[in-house]
């Protein structure tokens, strides 16, 4: 039981309660204890690819929340909350709605590295405490800007691009729940026609807020904007294809079948190559010695014996220094 857990988390649960979710079908399907922790947090209000490790991946979650992600996420035109989504009241009203081109055309500028300033509804420290819980407080929040970088963001025409001015079809969409159908299933607006919302897909690196990202697009249209459906579509090297919803979970755990859902702890390091120790060299990493003399080019390799993953190594120089082992027995066909 050493490995991954992808989780198609819906609307309304924590993270923590994710990992809840899968220590309790553990416990249901008679496993025993282990250490189980996610891999980067998803907002209650959003659905998606939640990245729930297990045993000695658990390791490796943190390296989950340096991973890119991707999103797709509606901005409902006219109205700007302080929460950046739907959940917070309305702090700024306009009547501009622009068109499916004005906002394809606006996108390039937040492309690549760019500045922005998080949401004060956040779960970022301001001496010492959480933004969210001082905004909550009352107090005046000013968090400083920060550098990420939107690999790439469009319009997705198979979804419609977005909702008519006058047609109220993003309006009161609840945060995490399915698209308004005319946002996914109706033909695409005519050219020139005024929207009340955009759906767009989103690739970002670490740290990128998604609700800042939706604010700023509409500040840049003349209008303002906020959130209104929020849905992350892969973290890292997992994507919804990998994902299984929380009722699926439960029946793998009655089945006593876990294992079927359970991903191999290199599913994690997908992104990185493969080093082949022999048993001699395997057993010196695992002592947290050095190997000398390792031909091969430098950079992170995930180093195994066998079948057997023995740890996440750096190479410079032809010397290997772990950066993570793992405490796993070594398999017979080893």
């Amino acid at each position: 039981m050493h490995g991954w857990i992808i989780l198609d988390k819906p609307f309304g649960l924590g993270s923590t309660q994710g990992v809840s979710a899968v220590k309790r079908a553990l416990r249901d399907g008679g496993y025993g204890k282990f250490k189980v922790g996610h891999g980067g947090t998803l907002d209650p209000l959003a659905t998606g690819v939640l990245p729930i490790a297990l045993g000695e991946a658990t390791k490796l979650a943190g390296r989950m929340l340096d991973s890119d992600k991707m999103y797709d996420f509606t901005v409902r035109f006219g109205e700007q909350t302080d929460t950046l989504d739907t959940e917070g009241k309305v702090i700024a009203t306009s009547d501009v709605r622009p068109t499916l081109a004005q906002v394809e055309a606006v996108l390039p500028r937040f492309t690549g590295a760019i500045e922005q300033v998080p949401p004060a509804y956040s779960a970022l420290k301001v001496d010492g405490a959480r933004a969210y819980d001082l905004a909550r407080a009352g107090e005046e929040v000013v968090l400083a800007t920060r550098g990420v970088t939107i690999f790439s963001l469009y319009s997705s025409p198979e979804r419609g691009g977005g909702t008519r001015s006058g047609g109220g079809a993003v309006a009161g969409a609840p945060l995490g729940a399915a698209p308004p159908p005319s946002l996914c299933d109706g033909p695409p607006p005519r050219s020139g026609e005024e929207l009340e919302g955009v759906t767009l897909t989103a690739h970002v690196s670490k740290g990128t807020y998604i609700r800042s990202l939706a604010r700023d697009i509409a500040l840049a249209l003349g209008t303002v904007g906020h959130v209104t459906y929020l849905r992350r579509t892969k973290a890292g090297p997992f994507s919804l294809a990998h994902a299984i919803t929380l009722d699926k979970l439960a029946e793998h755990a009655k089945a006593r079948a876990i294992e079927d859902i359970l991903l191999p702890l290199r599913a994690g390091l997908d992104d990185i190559p493969a080093l082949s120790l022999d048993p001699d060299q395997a057993g010196a990493l695992r002592q947290g010695r050095v190997l000398v003399g390792i031909a091969t080019d430098d950079g992170q390799y995930f180093a195994c014996a066998g079948n057997t993953p023995v740890a996440l190594v750096e190479v410079n120089d032809g010397n290997v220094v772990v950066i993570r082992g793992f405490n796993l027995p070594m398999s017979k066909e080893d």
